[in-house]
């Protein structure tokens, strides 16, 4: 595991740990981002996609560096114009939905889709689904990890979901 992992603050409450500290530290922010380009290393996209909020942190940095066009994905009830809505049950079990503005896509655009961590794949599935029905394809799915559950397995089925280290 990178050693800029070990900043993530895992004394918490609740289900989640907070990445901020990482985000703070510059250097390990830098290595980070780098290191995610580099799980990016062979698919073929030219758009990046962040999910609110933490998502969008490392999404954007990724499209800066990138030289790419960044499509943030809002949490539900964000945006003051029209959108494309998916629902979803998020880790907490609590129904949430994801929404993007709905010409946020183009036919044949080939989206990364950029989150900070994936516990349960219910939100990545929703992202997911936004951009395809807008007639866009998903790459690939980054993060700073991805958990293991029958449904995560489902999607890497079917897409390459890909983390910089592994934490359960």
């Amino acid at each position: 595991m990178q050693c800029y992992m070990e900043l993530i603050d895992r004394d918490t409450k609740g289900k989640r740990y907070d990445v901020t500290p990482l985000f703070a530290d510059a250097d390990a922010f830098a290595e980070l981002v780098d290191d995610l380009i580099r799980q990016s290393d062979g698919l073929v996209f030219d758009t990046v996609a962040g999910i609110d909020a933490l998502g969008f942190i490392l999404a954007s940095a990724l499209a800066i560096h990138l030289k790419l066009p960044l499509v943030p994905i809002r949490k539900g009830g964000k945006l003051p114009v029209e959108v494309d809505v998916e629902t979803f049950v998020d880790y907490t079990g609590k129904e949430k939905s994801l929404e993007v503005r709905n010409d946020a896509f183009e036919n044949a655009q080939r989206v990364l889709l950029v989150d900070e961590w994936v516990e349960t794949g219910a939100q990545i599935g929703a992202a997911i689904a936004l951009i395809e029905r807008q007639g866009a394809a998903v790459a690939g799915v980054l993060a700073m990890n991805i958990s293991d559950s029958e449904r995560i397995r489902g999607l890497r089925q079917r897409y390459k979901l890909r983390a910089v280290a592994k934490i359960e």
